[in-house]
């Protein structure tokens, strides 16, 4: 018996959730996102609340059941409040050259800078020269596009120098000096 799947989603005001067919919609004040519902996985509304179940025991639906019930929660959190990911840059020179909503561009010790730009649902935001936040409604989005700013300058142990998130804890080595 799973868990997470048995676990209501609350709805909040302003979101609506339609089920077509084997396709969930949801829509909300920062936008919609759909998902097509796996194997004998439904969906269904009950007075605020969304509950999705699953149609047999067999192995693959029992695995499906709770990540299913995660993915719609995560959309209707998405649509609602929205995710961000932040991350940090150290090192002498490692900065944001230049910053747009839609664009980066990063001084990374390269003797070029490094250009991104953000996919359909992501933007950017820069408070600091050393400081990107990563936002959107699709929380897997999020994630991908923050992991791949940080895979351009991953942090090294020896100077703590590159790209990380903002809660991650680098391990430090200390190097040829300690002999």
């Amino acid at each position: 018996m799973s868990r997470v799947g048995n676990s209501p989603i609350a709805v909040p005001s302003g979101v609506d959730v339609a089920v077509e067919g084997r396709t969930v919609v949801v829509t909300g004040a920062r936008g919609t996102l759909r998902r097509d519902l796996p194997g004998d996985i439904s969906v269904r509304a009950d007075d605020g609340v969304l509950l999705v179940e699953r149609g047999d025991d067999s192995a693959q639906s029992r695995s499906l059941h709770g990540l299913t019930r995660s993915l719609v929660q995560n959309m209707v959190t998405g649509v609602s409040e929205g995710f961000s990911k932040e991350l940090r840059i150290q090192g002498v020179g490692y900065r944001v050259a230049e910053s747009t909503p839609t664009s980066l561009e990063l001084a990374l010790g390269f003797s070029h800078t490094v250009q991104i730009t953000a996919p359909d649902g992501v933007e950017f935001e820069v408070p600091q020269r050393t400081q990107i936040l990563v936002k959107g409604i699709d929380k897997q989005l999020v994630g991908q596009v923050a992991a791949d700013i940080r895979k351009w300058r991953p942090p090294e142990p020896y100077k703590g120098k590159g790209i990380r998130y903002a809660d991650e804890r680098v391990k430090r080595k200390a190097g040829k000096a300690a002999k």
